[in-house]
């Protein structure tokens, strides 16, 4: 599987952790690229790849950027498992090449919105190191009724000591907010201890979500700037 193309915004002299940060369905990487100075933590390195280009089902088979394909927009629907498994071997494959130039795993981060966000979600969670965190943003826990096996009993799993990040609009038309609280609550009964958000918005980010994003991200990769 080919490694996915990225766009990189660098940090300001030697990087002091990485937040690889997946898009939503139909964008690309560049979609997040402009909140890197709003959030003005120079000192993190990040990643921003592009998703496959796949048909997806929900609008008519037309081929766009997705990192899975959505059959349904019912919770209980029928999911592309492949291609969540399949997206989220790039993700790791991401993380390890990130490892490999000399970031800790304990300094990578996670991070997605929507689509992207069940990505980073399903990865950060199964992933076999101590990862920096997950930021999910709009988004839900896909495959969740696999869970309890695959995350949960797995006895060395890493997923209680992540920290995690989780924020929806309360009018979100696309993914109601009741996924997202679905999926919190999985979580947190589990044993995961989870930093969650709402605000008064559809689909998107707003200005006080990125100022908590920015806080949020301040401690966990403990700088200052």
């Amino acid at each position: 599987m080919a490694q996915l193309q990225t766009v990189e915004v660098e940090a300001d002299g030697t990087p002091e952790g990485t937040v690889i940060w997946l898009h939503g369905l139909g964008a690309d990487g560049h979609d997040f690229e402009p909140i890197v100075p709003e959030i003005g933590l120079r000192g993190l390195r990040y990643v921003f790849p592009h998703a496959p280009v796949r048909p997806v089902t929900i609008n008519g088979g037309m081929s766009m950027r997705a990192w899975y394909d959505i059959i349904s927009l019912d919770r209980d629907g029928p999911m592309d498992e492949r291609g969540i498994r399949q997206s989220s071997q790039q993700l790791v494959e991401l993380i390890e090449y990130e490892h490999e130039r000399g970031m800790p795993y304990e300094k990578i981060m996670v991070a997605g919105f929507s689509q992207g966000g069940a990505i980073a979600s399903h990865t950060a969670v199964r992933f076999p190191k101590r990862l920096a965190g997950l930021m999910a943003l709009s988004t839900y826990l896909p495959l969740d009724s696999k869970f309890s096996v695959e995350v949960q009993d797995n006895a060395d799993s890493h997923f209680r000591e992540l920290p995690i990040f989780m924020a929806h609009g309360s009018f979100d038309p696309v993914l109601p907010m009741s996924l997202g609280v679905h999926s919190r609550d999985l979580l947190v009964k589990a044993g995961c201890k989870i930093e969650w958000h709402d605000y008064p918005m559809a689909h998107a980010v707003c200005g006080e979500e990125i100022a908590d994003i920015r806080t949020w991200l301040m401690s966990v990769f403990g700088i200052s700037s």
